[in-house]
């Protein structure tokens, strides 16, 4: 009997947790594109399968109260019921049609591409979102991942005059205009990821090797997170991004200021004796040669590789880093960055900085060194297994560098001091990371193990 009411409870519940939970939270996210029919789909599915369990714990429960032992009563033994058995195949088999007949319907207008439609791809690797728009033609050049490199990360062939005018954008962040159709090509760098943002309602695999696509009409303008919802890897949780609906005036504003290929090719190469001069300023704090100043919180740049560098003084420049309120060194870097008036510049004193001498920092943190190599097994996921620091993941170099900086970048990052502007996706990914380490030790343990890197791959 106590079984019996057990088995009751849980329906009741059950029951009642479904329809209060729109108001607990546990219910999907306002539609924001025309896949609606996805929606109806899942509800059906959610009405069949709640109706079978429903019935069979009650039929069980009924069962058990039935049926439950007597003195002096005897089971009936019946092998076979054909009546039974035919409801049974019957109503098993409609339930079952049910739930895949709207799928094949959805499944049907899911590969049939409007004819009218724009075309974006999209390219995963670990862990982060790239995107690549057609340039006047229409068309998108084409692309090997044996061409990518710092400078050509699209791997685009470049004696390719489609793939010239292609607009790049090497960012998390993608937009999309609102009301038309887009086929998303999705192309995967490394791994198998997944595309997937919860409002549109439509998600599909990157397959190495392979281009998959789906398509989607944008329904409402804001500002939606994209996921990878495969699990690529031990960062698979930071692979986040965005996308953008905006208004079709608005997009093609934005669209406009975006790079192309062509122009990516033929920006010139950093200028290191006009990087010379422009360094002047930075040398005040970070040395002559580069070499940091602990006594100015000054870091070493020598040995940082140049993407790196520049990466972070467009980060000040546009606000990503050094506006936090406790971030006062951040802060004094921002009026420095100003001061690097253009991309040409910065690239000149990157490309003069490349320059400098490279000599490991002493080492001034000291910890449990085995402690800290076990840390560091998921740190060499993305910065190498010698600290070398790979472009490709967005990863900077760590080996060799000022220990003391390591140590306070990994504090900011873990009490959200860095990484917690909103637009900042590779700051929020080291957040993510830098939560695990539990406390000051954990940090010093591992920034120890650092110190013991050569920095080569």
């Amino acid at each position: 009997m106590t079984f019996a009411i057990v088995l009751i409870l849980l329906v009741i519940g059950t029951v009642i947790f479904h329809f209060a939970s729109p108001a607990l939270g546990w219910w999907f996210t306002d539609i924001a594109s025309n896949w609606a029919m996805i929606d109806t789909t899942v509800f059906i599915t959610f009405w069949v399968t709640g109706i079978v369990f429903i019935a069979v714990n009650l039929f069980l429960a009924w069962s058990v109260v039935k049926y439950r032992h007597k003195k002096g009563q005897r089971a009936h033994y019946e092998p076979e019921n054909k009546r039974l058995e035919f409801w049974l195949t019957v109503i098993t088999s409609v339930g079952v049609a049910a739930m895949l007949a709207p799928g094949l319907f959805v499944w049907a207008k899911f590969v049939e591409v409007p004819e009218d439609h724009d075309v974006v791809e999209v390219v995963g690797q670990q862990w982060h979102w790239s995107y690549r728009y057609p340039g006047e033609d229409g068309v998108l050049g084409k692309s090997d991942i044996a061409r990518m490199s710092v400078e050509n990360p699209f791997g685009i062939d470049p004696d390719d005059p489609n793939g010239l005018d292609d607009v790049l954008v090497a960012d998390p962040e993608f937009r999309l205009p609102l009301d038309r159709p887009v086929k998303l090509l999705l192309r995967a760098k490394d791994v198998l990821h997944d595309f997937a943002v919860p409002q549109f309602r439509v998600k599909m695999d990157l397959v190495p090797g392979l281009v998959s696509y789906l398509w989607l009409t944008p329904t409402r303008t804001g500002t939606f997170e994209v996921m990878c919802e495969e699990l690529c890897g031990i960062a698979h949780h930071t692979m986040r991004g965005s996308v953008m609906v905006q208004s079709q005036e608005d997009f093609n504003t934005w669209l406009a200021a975006q790079p192309t290929f062509a122009e990516r090719l033929a920006r010139p190469a950093g200028d290191a004796q006009a990087g010379q001069a422009q360094y002047a300023v930075c040398s005040g704090c970070h040395g002559v040669q580069g070499e940091g100043n602990q006594q100015l919180n000054a870091p070493k740049l020598a040995g940082l590789d140049g993407w790196y560098i520049k990466k972070q003084i467009q980060n000040y420049q546009r606000g990503l880093r050094g506006t936090h309120e406790d971030d006062t060194l951040g802060q004094q870097m921002v009026a420095m960055a100003a001061t690097l008036v253009d991309e040409t510049a910065i690239d000149n004193v990157t490309r003069y900085i490349d320059s400098f001498p490279d000599q490991p920092s002493p080492a001034t943190v000291s910890g449990d060194v085995a402690r800290g190599e076990e840390t560091f097994v998921t740190c060499s996921a993305c910065h190498g297994k010698q600290g070398q620091g790979i472009w490709a993941l967005n990863a900077p170099r760590m080996a060799g560098m000022n220990d003391w900086y390591l140590a306070s970048q990994l504090r900011n990052f873990k009490s959200g001091i860095r990484g917690a502007h909103p637009k900042d996706r590779y700051g929020q990914q080291m957040g993510f990371m830098a939560r695990a380490l539990r406390d000051d030790q954990v940090i010093d343990d591992l920034v120890a193990y650092i110190n013991t890197l050569e920095g080569t791959q």
